[in-house]
């Protein structure tokens, strides 16, 4: 029977997003309010494991395509990290699942 059962670790990898699904995904938008900097900044401050150097790529990314995914895994954390980057005032497109 423990042959047939999903460790946590491999169950949270399968399913990182809702539990019914794809991920869920922060955009950042272009803007003309914000600096590189503070882009980076805010990205490094709310985002795991981003550092402020790649933030600062993830700023080129946002400013060349005009918007990038900056993070993507389940709802509850997503909501979480776009109202915390929309507090740190960096424009968001809405949470998308995908």
């Amino acid at each position: 029977m423990a042959d047939t059962l999903t460790p946590p670790r491999e169950r949270e990898r399968q399913d990182s997003g809702t539990g019914h699904g794809d991920p869920w995904r922060v955009i950042v938008l272009n803007d003309n309010h914000n600096s590189f900097e503070g882009v980076a900044f805010a990205l490094a401050s709310v985002l795991p494991g981003v550092s402020y150097d790649q933030g600062m790529t993830m700023a080129n990314r946002i400013h060349h395509q005009g918007q990038a995914v900056v993070w993507s895994g389940r709802r509850e954390a997503a909501e979480l990290y776009w109202e915390q980057l929309a507090g740190s005032r960096l424009t968001l497109a809405p949470l998308e699942q995908g």
